[in-house]
């Protein structure tokens, strides 16, 4: 499954955690102010602007801080940058694999495009506070705000929003690519070895299907957790800025950045009565594929051999497909009502929490909608395992299948599961 596509799965994985890691510290702790003297921003337009005058008007300072942020942003990216060619330069030297051009490089621009998308998506969350308080303005006092400043905040949003739904079309086109390209990696593996494998119960589906959906839902997967994980590094900080301006809670009373912790806790409750409802639908699923490989080979034996799928036989199996998924529908009814009751109550959440600042006005309008939308942004990055979960199951399954498919490439023992299986359909593994 994964050494067919990326070079030392288990060192490529541990080695980008770590590396990953140690590029996070190596940025806070010591690069963040090295833009002034290591940065090419100045080469393009974005260097560092010269410190202002005591004497600076509003306007001076708003401009020196906007080309401030410019600056250090494109300083950032170079080292981003740096940082993955280096990690990709490393493992397509060092660990040569035929995949490597999609499995190394193309995941290593799924994961700058991820990044790219995220800050587009802090950009729209701060031009919600500049529009919705130029709102508030204009209401609450009549003429003050020209038809002309809308539409100059109206246009600052196409941009930004067309920018974003440019670059996430041309990546999920890419994304899909990458997807075929590990089905194909996983394919060819199959297939040198199909003489091995060709005796396996069900081997044509789960080389054809399973591969499929096994390269599908976890880049699925993957590409989810790293935009949470990216969201909640760019969003957590701005929502715990944002919070300095909540000092109340209900029922807790004065906090400090209580929102940011409101977000976590109601994360993690959440998270743990989901996980414990949906406790059993993997192993559900698995059997649910197993009954049904059983039933569908009886069938294509009986196309065949008029001694097979005779009716007794054809009714137990199928008398084992309608038991298993009767258990999984009911699994699932209670599962969902969990699952969308806490994300329908936490959609109040927020507002719940900022009731007491609200009616005191100790926040504009802006501030409360950029507050709302981050901490949705901190809250459904927390919420990844809530909102994957029905996939992780669907993946769980298709992983446990395509493992015991192996297990024979690697003269493994398989499961009493499978041998019971593949005996009741007469295809012992050999």
């Amino acid at each position: 499954m994964f050494h067919s596509f990326f070079p030392n799965p288990r060192l490529y994985f541990g080695s980008f955690v770590i590396f990953s890691l140690a590029c996070v510290l190596l940025w806070f702790f010591v690069l963040v102010d090295a833009g002034s003297y290591l940065s090419l921003g100045g080469l393009f337009g974005y260097g560092l602007p010269e410190a202002l005058g005591e004497n600076a008007d509003d306007a001076a300072k708003a401009a020196f801080a906007a080309q401030t942020k410019a600056a250090n942003n494109f300083w950032f990216y170079q080292f981003f940058l740096a940082a993955i060619v280096a990690f990709c330069a490393f493992w397509m030297n060092v660990y040569k694999h035929p995949w490597q051009r999609w499995s190394v490089a193309g995941s290593a621009l799924i994961f700058f495009v991820n990044w790219f998308l995220v800050q587009l998506d802090v950009l729209i969350n701060e031009w919600f506070g500049s529009f919705y308080d130029l709102i508030q303005k204009a209401l609450g006092t009549p003429n003050s705000v020209t038809e002309w400043e809308v539409y100059a905040q109206i246009a600052t949003f196409l941009k930004i929003a067309l920018l974003y739904v440019f670059v996430a079309v041309l990546f999920r086109f890419f994304v899909s690519h990458y997807v075929f390209r590990w089905r194909n990696a996983m394919n060819d593996y199959y297939m040198s070895r199909w003489q091995e494998l060709r005796k396996i119960e069900g081997a044509s589906q789960r080389v054809q299907e399973d591969a499929k959906k096994f390269a599908d839902i976890t880049q699925n997967l993957g590409v989810n957790f790293l935009d949470s994980v990216m969201t909640l590094i760019a969003f957590l900080p701005l929502l715990w800025g944002l919070s300095a301006q909540v000092t109340v809670l209900p029922i807790v009373g004065e906090v400090s950045q209580g929102l940011v912790f409101v977000a976590i806790l109601w994360s993690i409750i959440g998270t743990a009565i989901v996980a414990a409802a949906g406790i059993k639908l993997p192993g559900l699923e698995f059997n649910n594929q197993m009954v049904e490989a059983a039933y569908r080979k009886e069938l294509v034996y009986g196309e065949d051999d008029a001694e097979r799928a005779a009716p007794p036989t054809v009714w137990e199996l199928f008398s084992d497909v309608r038991r298993n998924y009767f258990r999984l529908y009911f699994h699932y009814m209670y599962f969902n009502v969990v699952r969308i009751f806490y994300l329908q109550i936490g959609n109040l959440v927020p507002y719940i929490a900022l009731a007491p600042t609200i009616a005191t006005g100790a926040i504009t309008l802006g501030v409360m909608q950029q507050i709302i939308r981050a901490f949705g942004r901190v809250e459904g990055s927390f919420q990844y395992l809530i909102n994957s979960w029905s996939t992780i199951v669907e993946l769980l399954s298709v992983y446990k299948r395509l493992q015991a498919f192996e297990a024979v490439l690697d003269g493994r023992e398989l499961s009493d599961k499978e041998k019971e299986n593949m005996m009741r359909q007469g295809n012992p593994a050999e």
